[in-house]
């Protein structure tokens, strides 16, 4: 499912106009984005919780040339499903 399909599931199951549907989810998407930079923790109950984890420096390897390379350390967005969430798939 993309974005476009979201909204119109969105607007049907909630039965408002695709615009409305568009944003909201946008408002969701901002929302969300803005409280994962400050370093918050979003949770939903039910449906799972996004965070912010860094993951360490480390060392690779060029697949092409095998020629070892250095990893920088960065921060990643992560997701764990809630036990609705896992239960109903």
């Amino acid at each position: 499912m993309n974005k476009a399909e979201l909204i119109d599931a969105m607007a049907a199951g909630a039965g408002i106009s695709k615009a409305d549907s568009k944003r909201a989810l946008d408002a969701f998407i901002g929302a969300t984005t803005g409280a994962l930079k400050k370093g918050d923790r979003v949770a939903l109950v039910g449906f799972g919780s996004f965070s912010v984890t860094t993951r360490a420096a480390r060392k690779g390897r060029n697949p092409q040339t095998g020629k070892e390379i250095d990893i920088a350390a960065k921060k990643v967005v992560k997701f764990k499903a809630g036990a609705e969430l896992s239960g109903s798939v």
